[in-house]
């Protein structure tokens, strides 16, 4: 029998009392709308493509539980596990990356997925965490042993990184990338003057993308036309005809039109079926996760902690921004799931890792005897 009494020494009392439970009951609330949207817009996108209408609700159905227990998983581990696990994850997805050039599939002129064990995977999707986790360490240490060159090593693994972005290329998961990667490297001490030189950098980056992409140069453009694309005008009207509190459960009608309804336009359907205030609620669910985050953050003063948590839950946030902005029509569209509610597998098993591994980094107390060892 399992017992969450205090004084337990068991795993699952020892997690259940040093888990912040706040960041988990948001998480909960937010994969619970997240299937209930899957449900109601996924149906109508799978008998367009020929598929049975609850195709994309079944695989959900599936990939759920698996992520959600891993998230919890992942969540109970000790600190120095965890670090292994994100160095390892990480070699890993590097490799898969590379293969996926030479053995992945081809989609709309991009090289991401690559099958094994005849599922579909995008191991684009998993750098963001893992990433994260390494830069983290790589800070730390060079922090903590003068003559470890961990920034050097960083910026190494961060220029391998968007080398095998932009080969596919996946610009929104480099601009990802690029942005916790700076955000790291700041909080962990940067004089002015390299700040100043990775903002031009970052100007001479959206330079480059700019002339050498031509659909990002596409899509840029369209953002500043008067003309909006099909599916920006669709999810336009549905923000309209939805109003305040919506037509209703799986009343809304922009589904049926938008092909990307239950993934990168989710949001939309949100605001169709169930109104704007639903959508702040959503808004404010991700917000109040970044900000709960960040202010446990603060309280830590273990460097690692403090780069690989605000790193994680920073690139959770931008992830959200960037779906919800695109959906507005305010930032370039961009096949950015919204974490825990778009559907896609690779896309939910990659957020559910991050927030795992954040679940386990920010447990109160429990790493004491591991925080200051070596790893």
């Amino acid at each position: 029998m399992i017992s969450f009494s205090r004084n337990s020494r068991s795993v699952f009392a020892n997690w259940w009392w040093t888990v912040d439970k706040a960041l988990l009951v948001m998480f909960a609330m937010i994969i619970i709308f997240g299937a209930f949207l899957t449900f109601s817009a996924s149906p109508s996108v799978a008998n367009r493509i020929g598929y049975g209408s609850f195709h994309f609700v079944k695989k959900q159905l599936l990939f759920l539980p698996l992520a959600v227990s891993g998230m919890l998983f992942l969540s109970m581990l000790s600190l120095r596990n965890i670090r292994r696990i994100a160095v390892c994850g990480y070699a890993l997805i590097m490799l898969l990356m590379l293969f996926t050039l030479f053995f992945g599939v081809e989609n709309k002129g991009a090289t991401r997925w690559i099958y094994i064990l005849g599922f579909q995977l995008q191991p684009s999707e998993f750098v963001k965490p893992l990433f994260v986790m390494v830069s983290a360490l790589l800070f730390e240490a060079g922090k903590k042993y003068q003559d470890f060159p961990g920034k050097s090593l960083s910026v190494i693994l961060y220029f391998l990184t968007s080398v095998l972005l932009l080969a596919q290329p996946d610009i929104g998961m480099f601009v990802v990338v690029s942005a916790i990667w700076c955000f790291q490297l700041f909080l962990a001490g940067l004089p002015m003057m390299f700040v100043w030189m990775l903002v031009g950098a970052g100007v001479a980056a959206a330079a480059g993308i700019y002339a050498f992409f031509p659909h990002a140069q596409a899509r840029i453009l369209q953002l500043f036309s008067s003309e909006l694309s099909y599916q920006v005008k669709k999810a336009m009207a549905a923000f309209e005809n939805g109003g305040l509190f919506g037509v209703g459960p799986g009343e809304g009608v922009a589904k049926l039109h938008i092909p990307d309804a239950h993934t990168d336009f989710i949001f939309a359907v949100a605001a169709e079926e169930y109104g704007m205030i639903f959508c702040l609620l959503i808004v404010g669910l991700f917000a109040a996760i970044v900000i709960r985050t960040m202010l446990l953050s603060c309280k830590e003063n273990n460097l690692f902690i403090i780069l690989a948590s605000a790193g994680l839950v920073a690139s959770f946030g931008l992830q959200a921004i960037i779906n919800m902005a695109s959906t507005l029509h305010i930032a370039p569209t961009k096949g950015m799931a919204l974490p825990f509610i778009s559907y896609g597998g690779s896309a939910l098993f990659a957020t559910a890792v991050g927030m795992g591994m954040l679940l386990a980094i920010t447990r109160k107390n429990v790493h004491a005897e591991d925080k200051d060892e070596d790893y």
